[in-house]
């Protein structure tokens, strides 16, 4: 019993994670030692589950996709996104240094936590490297315009849960890069809001290209796990590393010119900043108390064992 609770926990800060761009549920999972056995089981969404209804019917298609694991892990999930929607987009608006702070300090220890199971080597290192360059490459992207057709929404789900996958690239941010951050999150807290069939078209479609995304993502990152566990290990932390670029709290935009879509504003390009040079409010006090709370969160985790859970 505490062990599901303690995994739904997991699954809300998952879920809640994956609501702010530059943070990824998938690094919620990998520091709480969840990673191995969530791209596994999802993994289990294949051909070969038809074969194992004929073979030995719910309970074997149940084994199959570690189905206690997922479904309690999923309903956290759940819960954590549909709080995130209307909790997390309030703090953005309203105390986004602190909140920033927070997953900044949570990333940074998680680089550490990490890090420190892997086994330096040349190729490790490399891997590391290339990980950093590629989250770089992902953050400092520029947001594209976004297309609201059914298909585009379908590849956006998709592309967005493949990077829910990877911890340091979040799938918010992919969709902020995409041009369809801001019209996904606003459509789905208006369906949550008020129902109606054009909201449902869209949250339907984007959940469709999630699914395909996280079958089809998790069958190569499982089987890279499996036969190349530190080289992997070492891009993931690598992904982390580079993912700081965004995450840092104290962000100025390059250009004074935003895109406004559903009545809201976003920079078009952020840099990082010291914050004394930041145009606003640094918040330093509660910047660093969130930076520190972050830490000490992930290094309570060197408490418990270090070993993913099986």
């Amino acid at each position: 019993m505490r062990s599901s609770i303690f995994l739904a926990l997991k699954g809300v800060a998952m879920g809640l994670a994956e609501v702010v761009p530059g943070v990824s549920g998938g690094t919620i999972a990998f520091i709480t030692g969840i990673y191995d056995r969530l791209i596994d089981a999802i993994k289990g969404f294949d051909a070969g589950l038809w074969k194992a209804w004929q073979e030995g019917g719910f309970g074997a298609v149940w084994r199959r996709i570690d189905g206690a694991f997922l479904f309690t892990l999923l309903t956290g999930m759940v819960v954590g996104v549909v709080t995130g929607v209307f909790t997390i987009a309030h703090l953005l608006k309203t105390y986004p240094v602190p909140l920033w702070a927070f997953f900044f300090g949570l990333i940074l220890a998680s680089i550490w936590y990490v890090g420190r199971q892997l086994t330096f080597s040349l190729s490790v290192l490399f891997f590391l490297l290339l990980g950093t360059v590629v989250a770089l490459g992902v953050v400092m992207g520029v947001p594209a315009e976004g297309n609201q057709a059914l298909w585009f929404v379908f590849v956006s789900g998709a592309l967005a849960v493949s990077a829910l996958m990877l911890p340091g690239l979040s799938g918010s941010f992919v969709l902020l890069l995409l041009g369809m951050y801001s019209y996904i999150l606003p459509t789905a807290k208006a369906f949550l809001s008020n129902p109606s069939w054009g909201d449902f078209q869209v949250v339907f479609v984007f959940g469709l290209g999630m699914l395909f995304g996280l079958v089809s993502f998790s069958h190569l990152l499982s089987f890279l796990l499996h036969h190349y566990h530190q080289r992997m290990y070492a891009l993931l932390t690598g992904f982390m590393l580079g993912s700081l670029y965004k995450i840092w709290p104290w962000q100025a935009a390059e250009i004074s010119q935003t895109v406004v879509r559903h009545g809201e504003g976003m920079p078009e390009r952020l840099r990082p900043v010291w914050p004394s040079d930041f145009p606003g409010d640094p918040m330093l006090f509660w910047a660093l108390g969130a930076m520190v709370l972050g830490v000490v969160l992930v290094l309570s985790f060197s408490l418990f064992p270090s070993r993913q859970e099986k």
